[in-house]
């Protein structure tokens, strides 16, 4: 009975030991975890998490940013309510967001397709269909600003030559919007190209075969096979252009500064132009947090559709 106390005793002293060294270790591992996380720490907090409460107080305010604020509530929330000019904004980008989003998928798509094939040159093809897409927007907005210059541009100097009338492009209310989303599909379609082509190469080629065999067209196998394998990439593709349209404003800001009469005008350049030209921060953080709501929405409808598709 003294030796199976023994043995429990040392059994006991030998797990306590081990505890008390656990507890040392992550004590004493704790700071220098802690010196490596740092550093990431400061950067979301100052740079995300801090201005994006700081934003949200903003939008309950009437700011400046010189001199101090003055609480209003909901006050900024109630104006954009009847702002003409807000209006037009949301306008404008959902018109452009209506066009860009489909064309994208749509044009991404044909050319996914043309470009699943063996053929000669076939990596040169989609590397050129994909470097519009790393192309900064600031960097399209100053080339295709030279490109259709209602005076000077080439696109002008050769309507001229094969006689058809030259346009007003960016100088004509009618047209600045439609060639902004001309532009944006320019880089926009070579990302859903290489998304949809690598989803389409994950097809089991069996499935296709099959389809064959059964005596499936290529019309047939494209909208029961490839289609339906395809969907989730589809929808991905459909919140993640969406998220993008909606936020545009460096290719508005480069190209066409909201002009001419407003008729570019989007939601990210109203921001801007209320914080930052007409130094009324409140009020354009209202703005933003408007977009923010609709961000989220849209996020969130993508997960429902994932929980939906998983049940």
């Amino acid at each position: 009975m003294a030796k199976t106390f023994a043995v429990g005793y040392r059994a006991r002293e030998t797990a306590t030991v081990r505890r008390t060294r656990r507890d040392r270790s992550r004590v004493g591992g704790t700071p220098t975890a802690w010196l490596f996380v740092a550093p990431a720490v400061v950067i979301i907090l100052g740079l995300s998490i801090g201005p994006m409460i700081w934003s949200l107080l903003l939008s309950f305010q009437s700011a400046d940013l010189v001199t101090p604020a003055r609480w209003l509530g909901w006050h900024n929330y109630e104006v954009l309510a009847t702002d003409p000019t807000f209006r037009r904004a949301v306008e404008h980008t959902l018109l452009y967001t209506a066009l860009f989003v489909p064309l994208s998928i749509v044009g991404g798509l044909g050319l996914a397709l043309a470009l699943n094939r063996r053929i000669r040159l076939i990596g040169l093809y989609r590397t050129l269909i994909f470097v519009p897409f790393v192309v900064s927007a600031a960097s399209q907005g100053v080339l295709f600003s030279f490109v259709f210059d209602a005076q000077f541009g080439i696109a002008n100097s050769l309507l001229a030559r094969i006689g058809l009338p030259t346009q007003g492009f960016f100088a004509d209310p009618n047209e600045a919007l439609p060639l902004l989303v001309a532009i944006g599909l320019w880089s926009g379609v070579g990302f859903c190209v290489i998304i949809l082509l690598a989803a389409l190469q994950d097809i089991p080629p069996e499935l296709r075969e099959a389809a064959i065999v059964d005596g499936a067209g290529r019309g047939a196998v494209l909208r029961h096979v490839v289609l339906p394998t395809l969907r989730p990439v589809l929808v991905f593709l459909v919140v993640w252009q969406t998220i993008q349209a909606l936020q545009v404003f460096d290719l508005v800001y480069v190209t066409t500064k909201g002009g001419p009469l407003g008729s570019t005008v989007v939601i990210v350049y109203f921001v801007w132009d209320q914080a930052f030209q007409l130094f009324q921060a409140g009020y354009g953080a209202a703005a933003a947090y408007l977009l923010a709501a609709v961000l989220l929405a849209a996020s969130l409808l993508l997960r429902l559709y994932q929980r939906i598709r998983k049940a």
